[in-house]
């Protein structure tokens, strides 16, 4: 009894010393980039954009960093493909943290503009504020390394979803984008050009490795027999993340038909995911079905509100089909969380569809059974 509470205390003190050489390489790094004359917060030669890279870098490094300390046996007797399946997303979603820090510290650096106009930090003011981020970043990078969740990845992809468009909405050069659609935020050479388009393309790495552990965590859940059905659904939501991805790769100005092939196509995409996820699950669970029922139906609503109703832009079908996936994908990792068993669960196959089942393949029982 007393070995989970010690080891929890553990981890806590190795997150908590992780936070700190995160703040003390973040300071440093920060005192080289920033040297010399004081700068503004933000504008050409601000604090933000190395104070966003230096947190960046460091974030990352802590989520690799910890991955390798908790997890790096996890894939010891997994598989080949099984093996390359969990590196790849793990680099994916390194990547990921990596952009929520950056785009994270230039939003901060752009609210932090508007409350303190004309301020110009010196390079030891500079350096504390890249310290910070860097801990701030790093320190939850390295909870998440621990054990990180389908639920976290949800919430991960959703915050980030959040940060990049706000950021993005700060720095438009239209101030009217709004009554035509978000891909307009993706137009122009400017600072929120960049920062729409680049978050869109991290998004989609990020909904595909949480297919990715959607389908782990379903394995879990069915074994190897249902690995057929599992292929499905993970390869679905990678569809889904390329073309959401594709959003970015095209801008809207540069190249409209590519863009609304990947825009539209993310949508359809996203509903046959939330249909097949569903019907693969056993039962499938109560919750699980109405919830994608009232997606589906939420969606179609919206789309005839917006054509031919014209009740609202493209921009708020575009809003009102993200918060429809999020409560859709908020419903999925909960229920996944209380059926799916903790333990790792190493397939019996070498290869991903094809081999012999033996009797370890049979379903594994959840938290309240299956």
């Amino acid at each position: 009894m007393k070995a989970a509470p010690q080891s929890e205390a553990r981890r806590e003190s190795r997150a908590i010393a992780a936070a700190w050489a995160c703040f003390g390489i973040g300071t440093a790094f920060g005192l080289l980039a920033l040297a010399g004359e004081p700068r503004p917060i933000t504008d050409e030669g601000g604090i933000a954009q190395p104070a966003a890279g230096i947190a960046a870098i460091v974030t990352a490094a802590a989520f690799v960093l910890s991955t390798l300390l908790h997890r790096r046996r996890e894939t010891a007797p997994m598989p080949g493909w099984q093996t390359t399946v969990s590196h790849l997303s793990t680099a994916a979603i390194t990547l990921a943290f990596g952009a929520v820090a950056y785009v994270a510290v230039l939003t901060g650096g752009e609210i932090l503009a508007l409350g303190l106009q004309g301020l110009e930090a010196p390079a030891i003011g500079g350096a504390l504020l890249t310290g910070i981020a860097a801990s701030t970043g790093g320190w939850l990078a390295f909870q998440a390394g621990v054990e990180l969740t389908t639920r976290d990845l949800a919430t991960l992809l959703f915050a980030y979803l959040t940060i990049g468009t706000l950021f993005a909405m700060i720095t438009a050069a239209d101030p009217a984008w709004w009554q035509r659609h978000f891909s307009d935020l993706g137009t122009g050479d400017g600072a929120g050009s960049w920062a729409f388009n680049g978050t869109v393309v991290i998004a989609g790495l990020l909904v595909g490795s949480v297919g990715a552990f959607v389908g782990r965590d379903l394995h879990r859940w069915l074994g190897d027999a249902a690995l057929p059905r599992i292929a499905w659904v993970v390869g679905l939501f990678a569809l889904t993340g390329a073309a959401l991805a594709g959003v970015g790769l095209f801008p809207l100005h540069l190249a409209p038909l590519p863009h609304n092939v990947a825009a539209f196509g993310a949508l359809g995409l996203f509903a046959l995911t939330a249909a097949v996820v569903t019907v693969v699950m056993p039962g499938p669970p109560r919750a699980m079905l109405l919830t994608t029922v009232g997606a589906g139906v939420a969606l179609l609503v919206a789309l005839l509100l917006w054509r031919p109703g014209d009740v609202y832009s493209a921009a708020g079908l575009e809003a009102i089909a993200v918060g429809v996936g999020f409560v859709w994908m908020t419903t999925l990792v909960r229920t996944l969380a209380a059926f799916v068993p903790d333990a790792s669960r190493p397939s019996e196959r070498a290869h991903l569809l094809a081999g012999r089942l033996d009797s370890t393949s049979v379903p594994a029982r959840g938290k309240v059974g299956s």
